[in-house]
Order: structure tokens, then sequence, then C-alpha cells
């Protein structure tokens, strides 16, 4: 048997891969809005008001999202000295929502810092 002798493959050259200059960055800002209240039907009207305040000034909105519900809770005796096994177990929720609002205009912040809430809503805004 004759051994052929092989050709050696010449090395492939890498491929550059031609990178377009980059575009000015523009720089979004966003509200960040997030209310908190007890009850989730109190908390859903407030966000839908604050939404359609936003939408009615054409703002960018993101959102409502859920975010996860704040459970604290309680165990105490039902009484004071004898009765060690009988206890009553109390909780209170705190539902939470978030909305983003992309790039706002000062007169959707004015609109919004105008907004009469229920009672019992609590609202954070940062602008991030």
């Amino acid at each position: 048997m004759a051994t052929a002798a092989k050709a050696k493959k010449a090395p492939a050259k890498p491929k550059v891969a031609k990178v377009a200059s980059p575009a000015p960055a523009v720089e979004e800002h966003k509200l960040r809005i997030r209310v908190r209240a007890y009850e989730h039907k109190i908390l859903d009207v407030s966000v839908k008001q604050i939404m359609d305040t936003a939408a009615r000034l054409d703002a960018k909105i993101v959102g409502p999202v859920p975010l996860p519900t704040e459970i604290k809770r309680w165990t105490v005796n039902r009484s004071t000295f004898v009765h060690k096994d009988a206890r009553e177990q109390f909780e209170m929720r705190i539902h939470k929502r978030l909305i983003d609002i992309m790039n706002p205009a000062p007169k959707v912040i004015e609109a919004l810092t105008n907004l009469n809430l229920p009672s019992g809503v609590t609202i954070d805004v940062k602008m991030v």
C-alpha cells in the first residue's frame, strides 16, 4: 500500500465583522410609580385613574405590574393566663402595583400631582 501524501490545508482567515458606528445614546428618563394599599379594589381604581390621566396626555405607559403581596401575620393568645392553647391569628395584606411612565412631559407630572386618590392608598414616585 502506498501512502498518499496528505495536502495540508492553509489556516482559514478569521472573519472580522464590520461594526457600525454607535448611534448617539438618547437618555431615557422614566417616572416610576409604586402604589400600595390594603384593599385591592381601591388599589385597582387608583391605578386606573393614574393610567387614564397619563394616557390622556399621550404619555407612554408600562404597566401596571402587580408586585408580590406583602403579608404580615400575628398570633395572639386569647386568654391571659390559663388557656394557652386558645389563640387567634391575624394577618394584614399589602397589595402593590408598579407603573412606569417613559419620558414624562412636565404636564404629565403636574397632572399626576393634582390627582385626588382615595384614602388608604400610598404612592411613591421616583425619577429613574
